[in-house]
């Protein structure tokens, strides 16, 4: 998101915007390089609520400093994923009776851990479960990307910008119902090579 925010920041020729935006994409690949897969460093809210503030703040002044050159739908599918989230969130515990403002564990990247990549590893040592968490990564970067990738492409572009967000919400919801009734491609759940390690519950789900 950070890359893209920083194309655009360029190609409107805003360089306070694009230093920004350069600055946080060092800031995150340096916390991936020691992070990722291991988890070493734990960002915590601070970490998650500061890259937020940024990414809400470079699409404000996007739109803003660019008025008729940036469209305000290239903000909007470019934070899409963490957007639609919360309001399917919201809407999710409304419809079951419960708290909005409570934790729960079905967001979509739970239910990709549950679904996807749970069953990689059958040991409860810790580095195998640490391993489990950030295997969960990838496939929300695959998502995000479905909706960065055409973010980028039409930033100029409304309408077409318009209809990639209806289409992102579509698959959004088409692959958490999925993802609940465990009716996901087999080829999409991850698990070990080693069979030592494979629990007898991924073998009776697959």
């Amino acid at each position: 998101m950070l890359v893209a925010g920083a194309i655009v920041s360029l190609a409107v020729g805003d360089m306070p915007l694009l230093a920004l935006s350069l600055a946080m994409v060092g800031s995150m690949l340096g916390f991936l390089v020691w992070n990722f897969p291991r988890g070493l460093i734990f960002a915590g809210d601070a970490g998650a609520y500061l890259a937020g503030f940024i990414l809400a703040e470079l699409a404000v002044l996007l739109v803003a400093r660019h008025l008729g050159v940036v469209s305000p739908w290239f903000p909007l599918l470019l934070l899409i994923y963490p957007v639609f989230e919360t309001l399917f969130s919201i809407w999710r515990r409304k419809w079951r009776k419960s708290a909005a403002g409570l934790p729960d564990s079905l967001h979509f990247h739970q239910m990709v851990y549950k679904r996807l990549v749970r069953w990689m590893v059958g040991s409860k040592e810790a580095k195998h479960l640490t391993r489990r968490n950030s295997q969960t990564a990838p496939y929300l970067w695959g998502g995000a990307l479905c909706s960065i990738m055409p973010a980028l492409l039409f930033w100029r572009v409304q309408w077409a910008l318009q209809l990639c967000t209806i289409l992102f919400v579509i698959a959004y919801v088409w692959a958490y119902r999925r993802l609940v009734r465990f009716r996901v491609p087999k080829k999409l759940v991850l698990l070990s090579s080693d069979p030592g390690y494979q629990s007898d519950s991924s073998r009776d789900i697959l």
